[in-house]
């Protein structure tokens, strides 16, 4: 044993190699002068930029132009994130942070460390007569003469394709693009006293947001103060997604189209979930793997729950089996390549037939979401979506004897004795996140006007956990919700997912249907 480095005096080893630099020990990648000039030359010149202006830029200018109108004067920094590690030098797939995608109009897996700022210029005179110029700063393809292109496993192009160019970006995006190195000084111009604020999309980059500490930094010391917090920014960001453009709208259809499709290929698949002994993940896989085939990804974890799981609103271990004579709770939703996502959930019967108590159940829920529709038009709160509803599942659980307290009683604030079986909300807003919206003041979320452009859930459930003794045995291990996807019209609503059967004789025919082919 070589015991060089050993500390005679406490028996530890002391390395001269930072254990930060350890990782690349296994790689063996050769930096002879020689190795350098070859791996470098002799490669054919690139070909002509195929890039086009993406279908949302128009969208995204106005949306940067609303924004603007409403922080005039503050430089505001979205980044679009980072990388996130999963295992050691092992990276998470990318997803842009919402609000970036939503004001560039990059989705998939675009683009990382990159940084959409708008700085602040006299009212009129920046894009589309806006008060902010928007400047998109990003690390662009390096040359093959770099060692970036060879040895970068993050970034270079021998280990994960070629990135976009600046020119690419500004052709796709409609915005002026500049190098991530340009940020600093970008950011930090006319900051200062009586000058520039700087606000920033907090808890998305840390590098991004260290930079920009350091520049406040520098400005308190001298005596200047920051009076805007980073909070209006994310106030604003996500105000901005309450009413969908047209853009939107459209990716909304597609995405709930292609969610319609994977619950049709879960149908299908589910004698093989049956068979096999964590036929939850049977399930989950057969729709995981649509949305990847036909979208970008799932918008969240699919809830695949089986039996008394269906009785937990967040299950998405999916290591449970698919069993005959049981319901199966199917909780998902595409997320398509703009990065707008479904969120839908059907209540099956796996072996394709209702029992009675489950029907019964069942359609107390699917009453309820009826109820909760009727309710949703223009000029409403978005309360009363949950409202409606919570009346529904008070006076059907106060008929089954379930209720300590007569339906009205337990409708009360003061009492809410039917939530013990339905503990979450009935709605919440859906686009390019799953709970869209979600930083909006409460005055224009749970207490706003519903107007026409707004898409958001109804998913009224009930939820008899097995082990729970204020129900009889009937009702207990059954757990149901009805989820669809509701865009707000001039004269009422749509079902935007209204192609998946929620009356219970047609999810009955459907799936017979599915499982015949």
């Amino acid at each position: 044993m070589d015991d060089a480095n050993l500390d005679r005096t406490d028996g530890t080893w002391h390395e001269d190699q930072p254990v930060e630099d350890r990782g690349s020990n296994r790689s063996q990648r050769p930096g002879s002068a020689a190795f350098l000039e070859f791996v470098t030359s002799g490669w054919a010149e690139r070909p002509p930029s195929r890039a086009t202006r993406s279908a949302a830029a128009e969208f995204t200018a106005a949306r940067r132009s609303a924004l603007s109108a409403r922080l005039r004067g503050r430089r505001l920094v979205i980044p679009a994130g980072t990388f996130k590690v999963r295992s050691n030098d092992t990276d998470y797939r990318f997803r842009p942070h919402s609000a970036f995608a939503h004001l560039t109009g990059l989705g998939v897996e675009q683009e990382p460390d990159a940084v959409l700022v708008l700085h602040p210029v006299e009212d009129g005179a920046g894009d589309d007569g806006s008060g902010h110029h928007a400047v998109l700063y990003m690390r662009p393809l390096a040359g093959r003469d770099s060692s970036e292109f060879f040895s970068d496993s993050r970034y270079g192009e021998f280990w994960v394709g070629a990135r976009p160019t600046l020119e690419d970006l500004e052709t796709v995006t409609g915005i002026a693009t500049a190098h991530v190195d340009d940020l600093r000084d970008a950011v930090a111009k006319d900051v200062g006293d009586g000058g520039v604020q700087v606000l920033v999309v907090p808890d998305v980059d840390p590098g991004v947001e260290a930079v920009v500490e350091e520049i406040r930094a520098q400005e308190a010391a001298r005596g200047a103060q920051q009076a805007d917090r980073d909070e209006h920014l994310v106030e604003a960001l996500s105000e901005l997604r309450l009413v969908k453009d047209a853009y939107e709208i459209e990716q909304m259809r597609l995405a709930v189209a292609t969610t319609v499709e994977g619950f049709e290929k879960v149908v299908r698949a589910l004698p093989a979930a049956r068979a096999h002994v964590r036929g939850e993940r049977v399930v989950e896989g057969t729709f995981v793997g649509h949305a990847r085939q036909e979208g970008n990804a799932v918008g969240y974890e699919t809830i695949a729950a089986a039996g008394d799981h269906a009785t937990t609103l967040h299950w998405i271990d999916n290591d449970g089996q698919v069993r005959a004579g049981e319901l199966l709770l199917l909780d998902a939703g595409v997320e398509v390549d703009s990065l707008y996502t479904a969120d839908i959930t059907r209540t099956l019967p796996v072996d394709g037939t209702f029992t009675e108590v489950q029907r019964r159940v069942y359609q107390a829920v699917l009453d309820a979401a009826d109820a909760a529709f009727a309710a949703a038009v223009p000029g409403a709160r978005f309360r009363d979506v949950h409202a409606a509803a919570m009346e529904v599942i008070a006076d059907r659980l106060a008929q089954w004897g379930l209720l300590p307290v007569t339906a009205a009683e337990s409708l009360l604030p003061e009492n809410q004795h039917h939530r013990r079986w339905m503990v979450h909300g009935t709605s919440h807003h859906l686009g390019i996140d799953v709970h869209d919206c979600a930083q909006a003041r409460a005055e224009l979320y749970l207490d706003g006007v519903l107007e026409p452009g707004m898409v958001f859930t109804i998913e009224p459930g009930l939820y008899f956990k097995s082990d729970d003794l204020r129900v009889p045995a009937e009702y207990r291990g059954i757990g149901v919700r009805i989820e669809d996807d509701v865009l707000m019209t001039a004269d009422g609503n749509e079902n935007l997912s209204a192609a998946l059967p929620r009356d219970p004789d047609a999810v009955e025919a459907w799936m017979a249907g599915l499982l015949r082919g």
